[in-house]
Parts: C-alpha cells; structure tokens; sequence
C-alpha cells in the first residue's frame, strides 16, 4: 500500500509513505494518480485531487466538506439525527433576520461564525450589545440554544471505530470546554450513548476522521460539532490513532474477507 501524504506531522512513521508540499502537487500527477491513499490534502486541493486526478482521499470527501463550514455541518446533522441537534436558527445577516432570532431565542445563547475551531468564532450572548458586536462580523447569523452544560465529551472517530473519548471540562473563565481555550481532559468513564452517537454520525454522514463533541445535559445527548483536524491531546503517547488509521486504510483498499470479523474489535473500554 503506498501512500502519499501533505502533512507529514500527522503521518510521521507511516510506511511506504511519499510526503509532498501542498503547493507542489500538480508537479507530481503520475504519483498521485498511482498512490493507493492520498493523505491530509488541503481543503483547496479536494476538487483536483479528487474528480481531476480521480485520487482515493483521507479524510473522506465528506468529512472535508462537511466539516469546512459549521452552518453545513448543523444543516447535515439536523438532517440524520435531528433528535439530537440543539435548536438552531440559521439565517441571512440582514436587520430583520437579527431581531428575529433575537426575539426568538432564549436568552443567554450561543453565536457561531461558520467556520473557525479551538473555541475561536463562538460567543455567549446575554446583552443586545453581545449580539450587535456578534453581528458586526458574522457572515451569516448562526444561533443556538443554550445548554446548561461544564464538561462534553470528544470522541475521536476512526474509520467505523472509536479510538477514544474523554471528556473535556470547562476552562477558569467558563463557557468554554476546549483545550485549546482552557479546558482540561478527564479521563472519568464516558456513556455508551455518547460513542454510539457519535458512530451513527460518523457512519451515516460517511466521515472517517473526525472529533465529535457531543454534550449531555440531564444523561440526553447533543451533537454540538465535529473536527476533521482534532487535537491530540487526549489521545495519549501511544501509537493507537496512527494504527487506526493504517488498519482502516488497509481495509478499506484490500478486498474483505468473507472468512474475516465483520466488525472490528473497539479500541477502548465503553461504559455502559
């Protein structure tokens, strides 16, 4: 299995792996073309890597997609599990869009701008001059209910496996649960529905590599997003996410087994 890659921190130690600069691909068609898996492409090479040089992608093409733009991502996730979804309003940044969902939502809630991760891009909105500043900037105005949460969980997304999931609890100065913004990682078990939701998202949305955060509030589930590039830290300073993604490559490229396990064994303790 050869493999060509365009991050070469996140595929140190991959076998038989090429690593090319993302500004350089157009200079090496045949390899691409030849390449058994394209690896960690750059969201604007998807399209000429994928219907130009008909190259095989990881991350799926959905997960890229899906996961570019957070009004999508919630639009794909009110679609396959809308049950799980907090109540979101999507609209066009206009005067009378603003004062509709000002009016309609219950105050505090949370603003997003479509595309921005580690915590960037999300407010909590308590004032009409939180949301005025929010709507200053915002390409298109994105609102969501307020959960009543201090911790989520993310769990970390393999292929149709979840390589781990613990949950992340709110940083010093409140709202926010990610580790880039303050968060810490706790280790305390994590629910089954959580990983279980996290793989129904996962299997019927087609992402392969993904961090799922999801929220409980009162043991109930909420998807709040999901990273195509997630953070290590929670993952420890073993080998497990390099070996899930070489196991998952190897077979989704090889043809099944008829006599082989039909499911793979997971790779970390459940709670149940």
């Amino acid at each position: 299995m050869h493999l060509v890659s365009f991050d070469i921190f996140r595929t140190l130690g991959y076998p038989h792996t090429t690593v090319l600069k993302p500004d350089q691909f157009l200079r090496h068609k045949e390899l691409l073309r030849e390449a058994d898996w394209v690896l960690f492409p750059e969201y604007w090479q998807l399209n000429a890597l994928v219907h130009g040089l008909k190259c095989r992608v990881f991350p799926s093409v959905a997960s890229y997609r899906i996961g570019h733009d957070k009004v999508e991502m919630t639009r794909a996730f009110q679609a396959v599990a809308p049950e799980h979804t907090p109540w979101t309003m999507i609209e066009a940044n206009g005067p009378h869009e603003r004062e509709r969902i000002w009016s309609a939502m219950a105050h505090p809630f949370v603003a997003k701008l479509p595309k921005a991760s580690m915590g960037e891009g999300v407010w909590l909105i308590e004032t009409p001059e939180d949301w005025r500043r929010y709507c200053e900037i915002a390409p298109v105005l994105y609102a969501q209910e307020y959960l009543p949460i201090d911790r989520d969980v993310r769990v970390v997304i393999v292929g149709d496996q979840v390589v781990t999931a613990y949950w992340r609890t709110q940083a010093d100065q409140g709202f926010y649960n990610n580790v880039a913004r303050g968060g810490r990682i706790d280790a305390s078990p994590v629910p089954a529905s959580v990983t279980e939701l996290a793989l129904k998202l996962a299997r019927e949305l087609e992402v392969d590599h993904a961090g799922f955060d999801i929220a409980l509030v009162d043991g109930y589930s909420y998807v709040l997003e999901f990273n195509r590039l997630f953070g290590t830290q929670g993952l420890g300073q073993g080998n497990e996410l390099k070996e899930a993604v070489l196991g998952y490559l190897r077979r989704q490229w090889a043809p099944e087994d008829p006599d082989g396990p039909t499911e793979p064994e997971p790779l970390w303790p459940v709670a149940v």
